[in-house]
């Protein structure tokens, strides 16, 4: 947690202060397209209003304010996200959430915020207050009946169906059938469940625009979820990893640790599973929560490119108008920077090397060199061959695939700097039948580039915390020093959080591919030796300053 806090420190903290124009209020249908309305009148060079193609069982809209420098369509190279608020209609707090999201973006970009205009300039955003506005009505016309608020009363849509569990059981097609983790077009067809208005219209905008990273907003609880949200025997409750766990762990845990009091002790919510959330630092496996079939944020994941998780923003699921202003101070700094997560892991163009015209649904395989493992959920290029690929801090093996072409591979180091754009790694490729210089089997490069970020099960299980560096091997008379190889992981880790000048200088970790080539390293046991030592002391010292451990 302390690894946050410094960042955290700098961000602008406000909500009545910087957010007069939008009142503070429940706002209907016709008062959401109202604020739209105005944000896109305060910034119409950056901003577009739109509804989804189609309306909900009541014939309303589903309304979006989409944040860019050149609205209305995607730009090639340029990532995409999404919130989505109010998906259970009595779960409101999202619902203003967002709302005050697009007043904030919109005030922030035209007084010059440079992270703001960095992050609107190289984002396509789309935020949609409400997917569930007939059951917002039918949650509000139950307390301006009743004088109370009902836990189920308005969840579902004006069908009696709950859309949390309306989506195409991918998952189950995963488990029974032990299909490939990713893109399940053609089995997407399989699913006999009747879909309601809302499911069809979401649908359709998740699989026509390339968003890379997403998140829908709930209530009932204070936790940050990730997939999978179905288990995988068919237990209540069973943690369900996904091939990205730790990436989704990661996108959790960003917002988490951003939230006022989400990764913090607080008073837990009144479950009946007894969950204490802050215990594990603000963040759940869906399934290991409860198990869901026909979630939204599994069938992002298994359909799409797109990395879903579902935030559960506060105990109670309606509150008051006047307690808004609290749930905006304590989200603001986390919907800010779980966005900026769009931009962590890698990024490019997979182009012909012939016309350097870019190559449509070519397939981009992760391996993570550390430990060998392939991660089994590929992602496929957008239709100018432009490609993202959300990724922790690590050494990877990325190859490129696509039909008619020689198969190529790269080794990257991946160090995430805070609030930067994603490494970028481009691809070009030659038709089959011709010469590419991809990485052949047996080559070793991408070996020799993990073992300064190797963490080896021995180094894992000492649990050592602070990094035992010597200036010299006396032993061996030779100028080296040595650092247990799970410290330095840690100091790498922080230096992509802390994004130091020698991490954010042209070519993303060059400092560290350096310290790969440049110093003849050997393991033994778990360290490992560096004859550079100046580099050494170099990278710890001024880790050392920015970080406490």
């Amino acid at each position: 947690m302390k690894i946050y806090s410094l960042w955290l420190a700098f961000l602008p903290v406000f909500f009545q202060s910087q957010c007069e124009s939008l009142e503070q209020k429940h706002h209907d249908d016709k008062a959401i397209v109202a604020v739209l309305d105005e944000i896109h009148r305060d910034c119409p060079k950056i901003t577009r209003k739109y509804a989804l193609p189609g309306h909900t069982v009541n014939k309303r809209h589903l309304w979006v304010i989409e944040f860019t420098d050149n609205p209305g369509k995607h730009e090639p190279g340029e990532p995409e996200f999404k919130y989505v608020g109010n998906m259970h209609g009595n779960e409101v707090v999202g619902r203003e959430m967002l709302l005050a999201l697009g007043v904030y973006l919109c005030q922030q970009y035209k007084a010059g915020n440079a992270s703001i205009v960095k992050l609107i300039e190289n984002t396509r955003i789309h935020i949609m207050p409400s997917m569930n506005p007939d059951g917002w009505e039918l949650a509000t016309n139950y307390f301006n009946k009743y004088h109370k608020h009902s836990w189920t009363v308005g969840r579902a849509n004006a069908h009696d169906v709950d859309l949390n569990r309306n989506f195409p059981d991918l998952d189950h097609i995963v488990y029974t059938e032990h299909s490939r983790n990713n893109h399940l077009k053609e089995l997407h067809s399989k699913s006999k469940k009747h879909l309601e208005p809302e499911t069809v219209m979401m649908i359709e905008w998740i699989i026509d625009n390339p968003f890379v990273l997403s998140s829908n907003l709930h209530g009932g609880d204070l936790v940050a979820n990730y997939p999978y949200d179905e288990s995988i025997s068919g237990k209540l409750q069973e943690y369900s990893k996904s091939p990205d766990d730790a990436t989704f762990r990661h996108l959790a845990e960003a917002y988490a640790m951003a939230h006022g009091s989400m990764a913090r002790e607080h008073k837990p919510c009144d479950m009946d599973n007894g969950d204490s959330f802050a215990k594990q630092g603000g963040i759940t496996n869906g399934a290991k929560w409860y198990s869901v079939s026909g979630g939204m944020q599994d069938f992002n994941y298994l359909r799409t490119n797109c990395f879903e998780i579902t935030l559960e923003l506060g105990c109670d699921k309606y509150p008051p108008a006047e307690e808004l202003s609290f749930y905006w101070k304590e989200n603001k700094n986390a919907l800010i920077h779980f966005m900026w997560q769009t931009h962590t892991g890698i990024r490019g163009f997979i182009t012909d090397n012939m016309s350097n015209q870019g190559i449509a649904n070519a397939t981009i395989q992760i391996q993570n060199v550390t430990d060998g493992r392939v991660i089994d959920h590929d992602v496929t290029s957008a239709h100018a061959g432009d490609y993202w690929r959300l990724l922790i801090r690590g050494v990877y093996k990325v190859t490129v695939r696509a039909d008619g072409y020689v198969p190529q591979a790269k080794c990257v180091v991946v160090i995430n700097p805070v609030h930067t754009l994603a490494k970028r790694v481009d691809f070009s490729l030659s038709a089959a039948g011709e010469e590419n210089p991809a990485v052949q089997a047996g080559d070793d490069s991408c070996e020799k580039m993990s073992v300064v970020i190797k963490v080896t099960d021995k180094g894992k299980d000492k649990g050592k915390e602070k990094a035992k560096v010597k200036d010299q091997n006396k032993a061996k008379g030779k100028d080296t020093a040595k650092i247990n190889t799970e410290d330095l992981h840690k100091y790498m880790w922080a230096a992509g959080q802390q994004g130091s000048n020698w991490g954010q200088s042209e070519g993303e970790g060059a400092f560290i591919e350096n310290l790969v080539e440049d110093a003849p390293n050997r393991a033994k046991d778990d360290e490992y030796y560096w004859e550079n030592v100046d580099d050494l002391e170099k990278l710890l010292y001024e880790l050392e300053q920015d970080r406490d451990f």
